[in-house]
């Protein structure tokens, strides 16, 4: 989920910075989030049955990784990514939060979670106030927000340590699909409070933090394009080698899964930087159909959940000669006409594509919602 939340990636916030010396926005981010979004709207609304390609679907249990496990893990990171420039960390500055920065974060975390719940709740037909997409952003950014001050170094370390104590947790239990720790702890405690999945935050809140640690060098613009190569090739290769009896299991959020989350989600970074935000920023256009769904993250994420369970899966047409919902109806008219596998690929790109316009003539009418 959408990791916009008003953390934007604009440092315009900065002591001195007045009109004429504002700083341009963060193609790279804008464009990171932007493809993060639309991806999503693909693997969610992929509708090719049997021939539904392997990276579109969430891997199996201990089955390894695909393109759909990374795209909310690129959400987390993005929200972090985009901390530094709005809470700031320099020298001179106290590591610690002050008043005025938790009042920030916590202005920012409520009102995404209470949007999270209101999707949570519709979606089940009953106020509903555990832990969905935009509800773990909400937790996650709050508790990362308020490390944000500290040195990168030290953001980092505080990332690897929440990792190796949620790795010691999972450890701590038999580890197979059907029983493990989370599962234990959620049967005991978590599901009879509502909050089923509260440990995620653990390793949500390290993924925001690396989000922040990448992010940092690209805000000083200082030997930005090595610091970033480094960092992540390194979580990157750290994931990759310690996927051992835990794997890639996003389920439960391993911390290998996390780690190789970060160092693709850094690597993506610095080539939409190099791309858009080199060269006095020459080339960004290139970047303008991922930043437009970038820049309106939060609404490109709630706006077609809100549209499909109030409208598209309810309202009733008879396109096809039968009563079905919009959608089921645009899907049989594509695959009538095109056949299973080229109806369902213009059906689910055409998805994408309408809700990509509908965001470029929100954006013509600079129209950006924020929390």
């Amino acid at each position: 989920m959408p990791a916009e939340t008003a953390l934007t990636a604009s440092a315009a916030n900065q002591v001195g910075a007045g009109p004429l010396t504002r700083p341009r926005r963060l193609v790279a981010l804008d464009g990171w989030r932007g493809l993060t979004i639309l991806l999503m709207l693909l693997v969610n609304n992929v509708a090719l049955g049997r021939y539904t390609p392997a990276q579109l679907v969430h891997a199996a249990w201990d089955g390894g990784l695909t393109l759909t496990d990374l795209v909310f893990p690129w959400f987390l990171f993005c929200a972090g990514a985009a901390l530094p420039f709005s809470l700031g960390s320099g020298a001179g500055e106290r590591w610690w939060p002050d008043r005025a920065t938790v009042s920030k974060l916590v202005q920012r975390a409520v009102p995404l979670y209470l949007v999270g719940a209101l999707l949570t709740s519709v979606e089940n037909q009953a106020p509903t106030w555990g832990l969905g997409v935009l509800q773990l952003i909400a937790l996650a950014s709050l508790c990362a927000g308020l490390l944000t001050r500290l040195p990168a170094r030290w953001r980092l370390g505080a990332a690897l340590a929440l990792l190796l104590a949620y790795r010691l947790f999972l450890l701590s239990a038999p580890f197979t699909e059907s029983d493990n720790a989370v599962q234990r702890l959620n049967a005991l405690f978590l599901s009879a409070i509502g909050l089923r999945g509260l440990t995620s935050v653990v390793p949500a809140t390290a993924l925001v933090l690396l989000g922040s640690v990448a992010a940092q060098p690209l805000k000083n613009r200082s030997r930005e394009i090595p610091l970033l190569l480094g960092l992540g090739a390194a979580l990157t290769l750290s994931g990759w080698l310690l996927a051992d009896t835990l794997g890639f299991n996003k389920s439960v959020w391993t911390p290998c899964y996390i780690l190789y989350s970060a160092g693709l989600g850094t690597l993506g970074l610095l080539t939409l930087y190099l791309i858009g935000d080199t060269q006095r920023g020459r080339f960004d256009w290139l970047l303008s159909p991922l930043t437009v769904a970038g820049r309106n993250s939060l609404f490109a994420y709630v706006a077609p959940i809100l549209l499909k369970l109030w409208i598209l899966n309810v309202w009733q047409v008879g396109w096809t000669g039968e009563r079905r919902s919009i959608l089921a109806s645009l899907l049989v008219l594509a695959q009538r006409q095109f056949g299973i596998q080229a109806g369902g690929w213009l059906y689910s790109l055409g998805y994408v594509a309408a809700v990509w316009l509908a965001l470029w003539v929100l954006a013509r009418r600079n129209f950006i919602w924020k929390l």
